[in-house]
C-alpha cells in the first residue's frame, strides 16, 4: 500500500464537473492498494496517516497532528501509485489490487482512520475518473509505502 500525504490549506475533488467533497485546513491523502496488501497494511498506514505530525504548533515546529489542529482529510483512490516503471515508458500496473479488493482495502482505510480520529473522513469515489484540486500548503509532501516502513 502506497499513500502519498498533502498538508493542505483546501482541496476538492470533482466529477463531470460538479464539486463531490471539499475541505479547508487538513490532509489530502492519495492512496494505491497493492495486489499483496494485508489487513496489517491497513493498519500501520492508518496508524501513520492519524498521527502525522506535519502541522506547526506554536514555536512553528512540526509537532501537531491533524486531531489537535481539528483539520479535515480527504481520501482519494488512486491505483497508478502502484504503477511500476522498471521497463521502458509505459507504467505497468500488474501489481495494483484488483478492484474488488482495492475497493474494500480503500473503505476499510477511510473507515478504520475515521474510527481512530473520531471524525468522518470525507473520500473521492473508486474507479471513478476525478479532478482534484489542492492547495498545498508548505508546501509539506509525505509519500508512505507499507513494504518500506521507514
Amino acid at each position: 500500500m502506497k499513500a502519498v500525504v498533502q498538508r493542505v490549506t483546501e482541496a476538492s475533488v470533482s466529477i463531470n464537473g460538479k464539486e463531490h467533497t471539499s475541505i479547508g485546513r487538513g490532509l489530502l491523502v492519495f492512496i494505491g492498494i497493492h495486489k499483496l496488501d494485508t489487513k496489517k497494511d491497513i493498519e500501520w498506514m492508518v496508524r501513520k496517516i492519524s498521527h502525522l505530525r506535519v502541522f506547526e504548533d506554536d514555536n512553528q515546529q512540526k509537532n501537531c497532528d491533524l486531531k489537535s489542529i481539528q483539520g479535515e482529510l480527504l481520501i482519494v483512490s488512486q491505483f497508478t501509485l502502484i504503477a511500476s516503471t522498471k521497463k521502458g515508458n509505459r507504467p505497468s500496473f500488474n501489481d495494483a489490487a484488483n478492484p474488488q479488493k482495492g475497493k474494500a482495502f480503500y473503505e476499510d482505510v477511510f473507515q478504520a482512520i475515521s474510527t481512530t480520529l473520531g471524525f468522518p473522513v470525507k473520500t473521492g469515489v473508486f474507479a471513478t475518473d476525478m479532478q482534484v484540486s489542492l492547495v498545498n500548503d508548505g508546501p509539506v509532501t509525505i509519500a508512505l509505502d507499507t513494504r518500506n516502513r521507514e
